[in-house]
């Protein structure tokens, strides 16, 4: 089974050799005073390399809608963010202790609109690695990015991203699963850290394999007027490669 977030596209990582899944969902999040949707176009692309490796793109499109201002009188948000752009070159075989892994370039595109944007273009390295084993998945995707140029009046990116996971796949093809996708603002020294909890269920819709997920997540640690929770849901096309 092959479903679209960090953790969940990671999990699947192998399966992505003759896959090709494409996500969307949508998000939730519930400050004290605020509401904020936001819609992710996920597409998860392998291409073979040669006849060891594979080079796997994941491109990550937010838009945003209905972004109520925390402060009063204060000027909602819609329109689209920044882009971030993975490329992860990854062995086709696992290891020798059967651990899959991938690593390469990560690219943070300033495409968003006003509010949505850190105007920077951002890049660095990102990895992931997994294990799995008797229907469950252990592992973690990581990045970190630095602003190279952009709006000089703007602040810096300097953050590093951690996701450890873990899940549990049924003969059903339910999968249950468990990360934090935490970040760390090295500028402004600032945590932000999600627990998420989610439910997904494989199905086919004719002859197209269909994901479908939902989530909860709450947030233990966050800067001023950051999130307090949000829910999560996910649709994940799967098409196998020719």
């Amino acid at each position: 089974m092959a479903t679209p977030t960090g953790a969940d596209s990671a999990a699947n990582w192998r399966k992505l050799s003759n896959r090709a899944p494409i996500s969307a969902w949508t998000r939730h999040g519930r400050t004290a005073d605020a509401d904020r949707f936001s819609y992710t176009i996920q597409p998860v692309i392998p291409f073979e390399l040669n006849e060891t490796w594979n080079v796997i793109s994941r491109s990550i499109v937010p838009v945003y809608i209905d972004a109520e201002s925390p402060i009063v009188g204060g000027s909602d948000t819609n329109g689209m963010g920044d882009i971030l752009q993975s490329v992860f070159f990854s062995p086709k075989a696992p290891t020798a202790n059967g651990w899959i892994w991938g690593a390469g370039p990560v690219l943070a595109l300033p495409t968003g609109d006003d509010g949505l944007t850190t105007d920077k273009f951002s890049l660095g390295p990102t990895a992931v690695a997994l294990k799995q084993v008797s229907g469950w998945t252990i592992g973690a995707l990581a990045n970190h990015l630095w602003s190279v140029s952009g709006d000089d009046d703007r602040s810096d990116v300097n953050a590093t991203f951690l996701q450890p996971f873990v899940t549990y796949t049924t003969k059903t093809q339910t999968t249950l699963g468990l990360n934090t996708e935490s970040s760390y603002d090295w500028e402004a020294k600032e945590w932000t850290v999600p627990i998420n909890v989610t439910v997904s269920q494989l199905v086919k819709v004719g002859k197209q394999p269909i994901s479908f997920q939902v989530g909860y997540r709450n947030y233990v640690d966050a800067p001023t007027g950051g999130p307090d929770w949000g829910l999560r849901f996910q649709v994940t096309l799967l098409f196998p490669s020719s």
